[in-house]
C-alpha cells in the first residue's frame, strides 16, 4: 500500500462502549498514522446497559488493547461469569446453567457428551453440568482464574470466563485508555451529515456550534439510530421479530442482595425473561419482553416485584427493533454496536459483536481508495455471524415446553430458521451437531442449551458402543471426579474477589 493512500482522519461517531472500544483499538493500533477523533453529546447520552459479557471480552481487553485485568475488573465494579443461569424457560421449575469451555474431553473421533449420552439414558450418569468446570462451580459460587501451575490438560488449566461490570464505567475506563493513546473526544451535538457528490461518502459532520469535523473512515456508533449508517445512507435493515419476539426492555439498577454470584440469571416470564446481573457496588436488572403481550406498566411492575434488593432508579425503557443492517460496512462508514443491528441480551453477545466487528475492521483495514472486496468480505463475514448467533437465540425460545401464556404459546409453535431446524432434530435422534464454519457457540453451547430445554437425544452415535462398558464407565465417572475435585479446590467467587481486584468503594 502506497503511504501516500493511506487513511489519516478516522472519525468515531458515539461514545459509550462501543465508541470508546473502537477509538481505543484504532487508535492503539492506527495512532501514528492517522488522527483519531470521537465525537459525542453529554446530552445525548448512551444505552449502557450492557452489563454482562462472553469470554471474548477477556481476550479482547488483554490481547487487543493490553488492558490488565484486574485494573479493569476494579474500576469497573466488576465481577466474573462462568456462565449463564436460565430458570423457568423448558419448563417452570427447570433451571440449568450454560456454562463457557469445555465438556469433559474428546476421545477418538467424539465429542465427549456422546459417551456420556449412553450413561444418561440408561439412568446411570447426572446433567451434563457436572462435566464441565465452569458449569458445575457457577452455582457453588466458586470462582478463580487459571492458576499459572495447573497441570496441563486439568480444566483449572483453560477456565473459560467473561465479565460482568458497569458499562458506564468500563466506558469511561476505556476513553481514558483512548485518550491516552492519542484519540481526542469532541463533545457536541451533530446536526448535519455532508456528503461528497461524487460518490455519496462522508465528507463531514456538522456540529450544532457549527464546527466541521472532517474524515476519511467513519465509525457509527451513534446507537440504534444509525445516524450515518442509516439516516443519512439508507443502508437498509433486516427485521428478524418473526423469530425473536421480544422488543423492549425496561432496566432498573438495584442494591446488592446474597452472595455475588459468578453467573448471571436469567428467569423466563410470562413474556419473556428477567436478568440478574451482580457487580461489586449494586446489581443491574432488566426484564426484556414483547409489547404485543404485554404493556410497559405491567414489563415495570413485574421487574420490580422481581428485585432481590431495594431498586436505587426507576425502571428505564428501551425500545428495539430485533435484526441487522443490510451493510454493516457501506461507502465509508462502518457501523459497530447497536448502529449495525441488535437482536436482544440472552446470551450477552451485543458487546461481543461490537468488539468482532472492530477486530474485522482491524484486519480489512482499507486504504482511501475503500476497495469494495474489502467491504463486501466485512459484510459477509459479519451477516454469517449474527445469523447465527441470531438462530443460538432463537432455539432458546422455540425450545420449550411452557403453555401457560400466549407469548410461551408463540414461540414454541412459531416457525423458525431452517437451519436451526435441521440442527434440533439431528441432535433430538442422537446428539450429534456439527458446527457451521465459524459459528461464535461452539458444541459446548449448543450441547448445554438443548439439553437444557429439553431436547433430549433419542439415542447415542455408534461408535460409542465400541468402548466396553467398564472402559464407558471408567471414562465417565473419571471427568466427574476430576471436575467435582477441581471445584472443591476453588475459592468463594467473593473471597477471589477480595484478593485479586476489589473494588473502591463508590
Amino acid at each position: 500500500m502506497d503511504t501516500h493512500d493511506r487513511i489519516k482522519q478516522i472519525v468515531v461517531v458515539g461514545g459509550g462502549s462501543a465508541g470508546w472500544m473502537a477509538a481505543a483499538a484504532l487508535a492503539t493500533y492506527l495512532g501514528t498514522q492517522a488522527k483519531v477523533r470521537l465525537v459525542e453529546s453529554e446530552e445525548i447520552g448512551i444505552v449502557g446497559v450492557g452489563e454482562s459479557t462472553v469470554p471474548y471480552m477477556k481476550t479482547f481487553n488483554t490481547q487487543v488493547l493490553g488492558i490488565r485485568e484486574a485494573d479493569f475488573v476494579a474500576k469497573t465494579q466488576g465481577t466474573f461469569k462462568l456462565g449463564i443461569q436460565f430458570n423457568d424457560w423448558g419448563r417452570i421449575g427447570d433451571s440449568y446453567v450454560h456454562g463457557f469451555g469445555k465438556i469433559g474431553h474428546s476421545m477418538g473421533p467424539l465429542p465427549f457428551h456422546q459417551y456420556w449420552l449412553k450413561q444418561f439414558l440408561a439412568g446411570r450418569a447426572p446433567d451434563i453440568g457436572a462435566f464441565s468446570l465452569p458449569t458445575a462451580a457457577a452455582p457453588l459460587n466458586k470462582f478463580m482464574v487459571s492458576p499459572a501451575d495447573a497441570p496441563a490438560g486439568s480444566p483449572l488449566a483453560d477456565i473459560a470466563y467473561g465479565y460482568q461490570f458497569d458499562a458506564g464505567l468500563y466506558a469511561r475506563y476505556l476513553r481514558e485508555l483512548a485518550e491516552s493513546r492519542g484519540a481526542q473526544r469532541i463533545e457536541g451535538k451533530i446536526v448535519e451529515v455532508l456528503r461528497r457528490g461524487n460518490d455519496g461518502f462522508i465528507e463531514a459532520v456538522v456540529l450544532e456550534n457549527g464546527q466541521r469535523i472532517e474524515g476519511e473512515l467513519f465509525i457509527d456508533c451513534s446507537g440504534f439510530r444509525g445516524l450515518l449508517i442509516e439516516e443519512t445512507l439508507k443502508t437498509g435493515y433486516e427485521d428478524w421479530s418473526e423469530w425473536l419476539p421480544c422488543d423492549r426492555a425496561m432496566a432498573v439498577p438495584s442494591e446488592s442482595a446474597g452472595p455475588l454470584t459468578p453467573y448471571t440469571r436469567v428467569t423466563a416470564q410470562s413474556a419473556g425473561w428477567q436478568w440478574r446481573i451482580p457487580l461489586q457496588h449494586r446489581v443491574g436488572n432488566g426484564y426484556v419482553y414483547s409489547s404485543r403481550h404485554i404493556s410497559d406498566d405491567e414489563a415495570a411492575a413485574t421487574l420490580l416485584a422481581g428485585l432481590n434488593g431495594k431498586p436505587l432508579a426507576d425502571p428505564r425503557p428501551l425500545r428495539f427493533i430485533p435484526g441487522r443492517r443490510r451493510k454493516f460496512w457501506n461507502g465509508n462508514v462502518v457501523a459497530v454496536g447497536l448502529a449495525g443491528g441488535f437482536m436482544e441480551p440472552l446470551e450477552s453477545t451485543s458487546i461481543y459483536l461490537a468488539q468482532s466487528g472492530i477486530q474485522r475492521l482491524l484486519s480489512l483495514f482499507p486504504d482511501r481508495g475503500f476497495d469494495p472486496a474489502l467491504a463486501e468480505r466485512f459484510n459477509r463475514e459479519s451477516a454469517f455471524e449474527q445469523e447465527r448467533v441470531r438462530d443460538f437465540l432463537v432455539l432458546h425460545y422455540n425450545a420449550t415446553e411452557r403453555d401457560d401464556s400466549a407469548f410461551w404459546n408463540h414461540c414454541r409453535t412459531m416457525a423458525i430458521p431452517e437451519e436451526l431446524r435441521e440442527t434440533i432434530e439431528l441432535f433430538r435422534r442422537d446428539g450429534r451437531y456439527f458446527r457451521n464454519g465459524e459459528d461464535f457457540f461452539a458444541l459446548p453451547s449448543w450441547v448445554q442449551v438443548m439439553l437444557g430445554q429439553r431436547i433430549i437425544p433419542q439415542g447415542y452415535h455408534p461408535i460409542v458402543d465400541e468402548l466396553p462398558e467398564d472402559k464407558l464407565v471408567q471414562l465417565v465417572d473419571r471427568v466427574r471426579h476430576v471436575v467435582a475435585n477441581c471445584v472443591e479446590s476453588m475459592p468463594a467467587h467473593q473471597q477471589f474477589l477480595d484478593t485479586y481486584c476489589r473494588a473502591p468503594t463508590p
